[in-house]
């Protein structure tokens, strides 16, 4: 197993080296959708090499403490914009494009059902909560999107859930 992810770590952490806020965003972007990209193999990595080594971006090398602030806003930034991409599809396209083909991309009817009456129940608090969730936090902006949540809302929560959540998994990357 080694071997087939070793070549998929080495270039995930020189990509990181020389411009790596925006390979965070996209990728915690691509962790907000449908595809499972565990933000848990995102951000702490690029942690430690921003503690220990630094990351650069646009020319400015950033070590310690200002990487990791970076690294929040970046993966902030690419989960509220895959989330973002998730809500509206979810509020555009409705309830009926999701119940009929949901289940081709895991989503069957009775998960959007009790994900309708969770979002129903808890609002803007439960996006929040939400995203401080593992497996849970990548997929709630489909509910949000079909009860049609306020906009404002969902952005607000989803920012500041994700900030934290990119914090927590920073503290992990430089301790663990």
């Amino acid at each position: 197993m080694k071997e087939l992810l070793q070549p998929l770590l080495d270039w995930y952490l020189e990509s990181l080296k020389s411009g790596g806020y925006p390979l965070v965003a996209l990728l915690m972007a691509i962790e907000s959708s449908l595809v499972p990209l565990p933000s848990e193999f995102v951000i702490p990595p690029a942690a430690h090499l921003g503690w220990t080594e630094g990351i650069g971006f646009l020319g400015v090398h950033l070590a310690g403490w200002p990487a990791q602030i970076g690294l929040v806003v970046a993966g902030t930034v690419g989960s509220w914009l895959g989330a973002t991409a998730m809500y509206w599809v979810s509020r555009l396209a409705g309830r009926p494009l999701i119940m009929r083909y949901g289940k081709y991309v895991f989503i069957p009817p009775a998960k959007v059902e009790g994900a309708e009456r969770w979002a129903a129940n808890y609002g803007a608090f439960g996006i929040f909560a939400s995203r401080l969730l593992p497996v849970v936090r990548h997929l709630i902006g489909i509910p949000a999107g079909i009860v049609r949540m306020s906009y404002l809302s969902f952005s607000l929560y989803t920012i500041l859930g994700s900030a934290l959540w990119c914090g927590v998994l920073c503290w992990l990357g430089i301790n663990v």
